[in-house]
């Protein structure tokens, strides 16, 4: 009997040692040749939608529909507030003069220098995350969006990645007609990373979208529109951004009582 006792310690530290060496392979490359979670808790993503009444900075997740009559009457008197103006010409408008796509390197908006670009931060932030690329957890590998403007569930992997888009409320086009084109540079950058101003969502529906503002486009998804247009005068009126008459008229109908 003591000699079998003699070898239980051993046997216990080969069973460690195999256990630890099943959780590396389990373990995937990371920045740097680190290892890095296969996998990332449920849950560590967003995917829970928010009213935008409930979410004035934009650092909550998704656009939950605005259902209730005084939810609708507060989004009413929230676009009255919005001042309105004609629509300028697009001449010299130009993507880069809001800065390097996506670019973490901006102040006074939520996330910026946060170590991960604003487009990973707005992944992470609307979409429930299942598995990470790096070992920080800022790049999204693979996720699910609860997406607002289809109304669909949508599965999404890095490898193909324009399944899921980040569309700009108020598209930069139609900010720089409207006024941005007399904005100095760093305010045009902080409009197009304020996660005020961006959601994740269907890749071609975003690019049917492209720089259209509400008297022209809307989410096919009518249960959301409502909350679409409040988000979009919270982005106006927070940037000094008036709309067009047309638009305007268009924001209320849409939360009609």
């Amino acid at each position: 009997m003591r000699r079998r006792l003699k070898y239980v310690p051993i046997l216990l530290a080969v069973a460690a040692l195999a256990a630890c060496q099943d959780d590396a392979k389990n373990a995937e490359p990371a920045a740097g040749g680190k290892t890095a979670p296969a996998t990332a808790p449920a849950g560590s993503g967003g995917g829970t939608a928010t009213s935008p009444l409930d979410n004035p900075d934009g650092t909550k997740s998704g656009l939950a529909p605005l259902t209730s009559a005084g939810d609708r009457t507060a989004g009413r008197a929230l676009i009255d507030k919005v001042p309105t103006n004609g629509r300028g010409p697009k001449t010299g408008y130009d993507r880069a003069a809001y800065g390097p796509a996506w670019t973490d390197s901006v102040t006074d908006v939520p996330f910026g220098k946060n170590s991960c670009d604003t487009r990973d931060d707005i992944l992470k932030r609307d979409g429930q995350v299942t598995q990470w690329k790096d070992r920080k957890g800022c790049v999204v590998n693979t996720m699910t969006l609860a997406d607002p403007y289809s109304g669909k569930t949508i599965a999404f992997t890095k490898a193909k990645a324009s399944a899921i888009q980040i569309d700009h409320v108020v598209p930069l086009s139609a900010s720089w007609q409207m006024g941005a084109a007399r904005w100095d540079a760093d305010k045009r950058r902080r409009l197009a990373n304020d996660p005020l101003n961006l959601l994740a969502v269907d890749g071609p529906i975003n690019g049917g979208k492209g720089d259209s503002s509400p008297a022209t486009w809307l989410p096919p998804n009518t249960a959301v529109r409502c909350a679409y247009v409040v988000r979009y005068a919270q982005v106006s009126i927070k940037y000094e951004l008036p709309v067009t008459d047309a638009d305007k008229s268009a924001m209320l109908d849409q939360c009609a009582a």
